[in-house]
C-alpha cells in the first residue's frame, strides 16, 4: 500500500510538472447577479500531427464560446460542440463520454517538436462558482490550470483571497488578482469582492512579460515608482542541462513569446562572468530553423542592437532574428545554447557546485549522468526526466530573482 501511494504521488508530481507553462486562463467576474463569468484561456496544442484541439467544458456550468483565435496568425477558427463519444472518434483518447467539448479546427496540423497556440474566449453562467451575498459578491472554484488571475467586476475591491497572489489594478480600473500554483493538485479558489463607494482611477500600462524593476535598489527606501509584471502571465521558461563539472559548462534552452508588433529580434545579453557557445533558437509556432548571430563589443553597437551602457570590449550578446510581428499576432521561439561559467559552476572537494541565480518565473536544472543530489537551499520538485537524470524544478513567482544553490555528489 505504502509503494503505491507513493507511486501516485509520483505521478500526480510528473502530470503537474508536464502540464505547458503556456496555459493561462483569465477570469473576468461581470455582473453578479447574471452569475457570469468570462473565461480567456491561452493553451498551446503539442500533439504532433493533430488536425483538432478539445478543450472540456465543465460539468455544471452553461457555456457559451465567443470565439477561438490561432495565436500565431491572429486568424478566428472554426469550432463545434461535441459529446465525448465524438471527440475521443477524432483523436482524443481521455474523453469522457459524459462530458461536452469544445473541439477547434486547427488552420494546420500540429508540427513535431512545436506548438500551436491558441485562445479561447468562453462565457460561463455557474450560480455555484460565482453569485452576490449581502453586500459581497463570492468567486469560489477548483482551478487546475497552473497559472491564473481573477478581475473582478469595476467597482469592487479585493477584500479576500484564499491562495498566495499578486494584486493589480488593471488600465481601465477593475482590480486583478494573478497566482502560480505551487503544488499538483487544483487550487479551490475562495475569491471575495466588496463594492466600493467611489471610481477606481485607471492605472498605467504594466509590461506583461518585462524584467523586474525590483533588482539592485536600495532598500532603505520605499520604492514608490515600483512598476512590475504579471508573474503569472510571463511565458518565459528555461531548462538548464549539467554537463560534467570539470567542464563548468551546461547546455540550456529556454522559450519567449514576443508580442510587440514589427518586432524581429530576440536579444540574450551573456552574463558576465559566462561564455555562450553553439547557440541555436527555431520557431515554435512552425518548427523551423532560425537565424542566429554572436555578436561581441561594438560588433553590438554597430548593429543597433540596444543592450543598455555596457558596449565594453567583453560585451556579448546573442541575438535571434525571425520575421517582423504583424498586427494582432504573436511569435513564439525557442533559443538553446551551451554556457561555460567557471566561478558558478564547478568541483570543490570531489562535489559539484552550482551557485547561480534565477529571475524567471519556470527554471529546471538537470543533473549530469552519475550525480546524486546532496544540497539544494532553494526549496524545489525533485524528479527524474525522460533520460532518469535527477532534475529540481523551481517556481519563482515573486518579483525577485532566487539565488539557486545546488549540490552533489559521485555514485
Amino acid at each position: 500500500m505504502k509503494r503505491l501511494y507513493l507511486l501516485i504521488s509520483l505521478l500526480c508530481t510528473l502530470t503537474a510538472l508536464a502540464q505547458s507553462a503556456d496555459d493561462y486562463t483569465r477570469y473576468e467576474l461581470l455582473d453578479p447577479f447574471t452569475n457570469n463569468f468570462r473565461i480567456l484561456y491561452e493553451v498551446a496544442a503539442t500533439t504532433p500531427h493533430a488536425h483538432v484541439y478539445h478543450n472540456a467544458l465543465r460539468k455544471g456550468s452553461s457555456h457559451f464560446v465567443d470565439r477561438v483565435t490561432d495565436l500565431n496568425s491572429g486568424k478566428l477558427l472554426t469550432w463545434t460542440i461535441v459529446h465525448g463519444e465524438e471527440a475521443k472518434r477524432n483523436g482524443l483518447a481521455s474523453a469522457d463520454k459524459d462530458t461536452d467539448y469544445l473541439q477547434v479546427n486547427l488552420d494546420h496540423p500540429v508540427v513535431k517538436n512545436s506548438e500551436y497556440r491558441l485562445l479561447i474566449d468562453k462565457t460561463y453562467n455557474d450560480p455555484q462558482s460565482y453569485f452576490a451575498e449581502e453586500d459581497r459578491i463570492v468567486f469560489h472554484r477548483s482551478l487546475g490550470i497552473k497559472r491564473n488571475s481573477i478581475v473582478l467586476p469595476k467597482g469592487y475591491e479585493l477584500i479576500a483571497c484564499n491562495y498566495q497572489a499578486q494584486v493589480m489594478i488593471e488600465p481601465d480600473g477593475r482590480v486583478k488578482a494573478s497566482f502560480v500554483n505551487r503544488g499538483p493538485e487544483a487550487v479551490n479558489l475562495h475569491i471575495e469582492g466588496r463594492k466600493l463607494s467611489y471610481p477606481i482611477v485607471a492605472a498605467p500600462l504594466i509590461a506583461k512579460d518585462n524584467t523586474t524593476q525590483a533588482q539592485g535598489r536600495d532598500k532603505s527606501k520605499a520604492r514608490v515608482g515600483l512598476s512590475f509584471p504579471e508573474r503569472a502571465y510571463q511565458t518565459r521558461e528555461i531548462v538548464d542541462y549539467l554537463q560534467q563539472p570539470e567542464t563548468h559548462s551546461f547546455r540550456l534552452y529556454h522559450d519567449y513569446t514576443e508580442t510587440k508588433e514589427k518586432e524581429n529580434k530576440y536579444v540574450n545579453v551573456v552574463r558576465a562572468g559566462s561564455k555562450t557557445s553553439n547557440p541555436s533558437a527555431f520557431n515554435l509556432d512552425n518548427g523551423m530553423p532560425l537565424k542566429v548571430e554572436t555578436l561581441v563589443g561594438q560588433a553590438i553597437k554597430d548593429k543597433g542592437i540596444d543592450i543598455g551602457a555596457d558596449y565594453s570590449p567583453t560585451a556579448e550578446a546573442i541575438v535571434i532574428w525571425f520575421d517582423p510581428v504583424k498586427k494582432g499576432t504573436t511569435t513564439r521561439i525557442r533559443i538553446e545554447e551551451t554556457y561555460t561559467d567557471t566561478h558558478r559552476y564547478l568541483m570543490s572537494n570531489n562535489e559539484l557546485v552550482w551557485d547561480r541565480s534565477f529571475g524567471r518565473v519556470h527554471n529546471t536544472i538537470t543533473l549530469p549522468e552519475g550525480w546524486w543530489l546532496t544540497a539544494n537551499a532553494v526549496p524545489a520538485t525533485v524528479f527524474l526526466n525522460e533520460a532518469g537524470l535527477v532534475s529540481l524544478y523551481y517556481l519563482n513567482d515573486g518579483p525577485d530573482e532566487i539565488d539557486v544553490f545546488v549540490k552533489a555528489l559521485k555514485r
